[in-house]
């Protein structure tokens, strides 16, 4: 059962311990249940023991990452090389459409999914500050709820800037 507690950092911040205990054969499907709960509770720090969910957590944010990376960096080479390669419309259109891909698979996966508001935390003087003690695993995933409103606003507006000077620049070189 998640073991939910205050904290005594600077914040009192709320943690969620995933805690690794087989006591059934339904195991892993009650540490996934639970940790979707804490996501859903919006709680400032989860601390997931199940070393298999951890990964996988793990692995689902680092795609969203990947991805939100992507569209924000082939957003911009798509912007850049748009002004200043007015010619080159195949180096900015695939820059262009790249990003547009990844916005919208980021928007159609990650976006609703609350655990797109964490991150996996790896800074050890910060986990070194987490009020966690007697963990039955020594390698936890620590996730760590982040504001990522203005990430999300970069990133669509980056995407809508690229697309919009593509097409712009491609109507432009169709109908001169």
């Amino acid at each position: 059962m998640a073991d939910r507690r205050k904290g005594s950092g600077p914040h009192s911040a709320e943690i969620a311990v995933i805690r690794e205990i087989y006591d059934g054969e339904n195991a892993q499907e009650r540490f996934e249940l639970e940790l979707e709960r804490a996501l859903e509770a919006a709680v400032p720090v989860i601390v997931i023991e199940p070393i298999r969910l951890g990964d996988e957590t793990a692995r689902w944010i680092a795609v969203g990452n990947c991805l939100h990376k992507t569209a924000v960096l082939a957003g911009l080479g798509s912007v850049i090389t748009g002004f200043f390669c007015d010619n080159r419309p195949l180096i900015y259109t695939p820059l262009g459409l790249l990003s547009l891909l990844c916005t919208g698979l980021y928007t159609a996966s990650w976006q609703f999914d609350p655990c797109c508001k964490y991150q996996v935390e790896m800074d050890t003087k910060r986990l070194a500050k987490l009020p966690v003690n007697r963990l039955t695993t020594s390698s936890p995933i620590v996730l760590v709820r982040r504001d990522d409103n203005k990430r999300k606003t970069l990133h669509c507006t980056i995407c809508v800037t690229a697309a919009s000077i593509t097409l712009w620049k491609l109507y432009f070189i169709a109908f001169k």
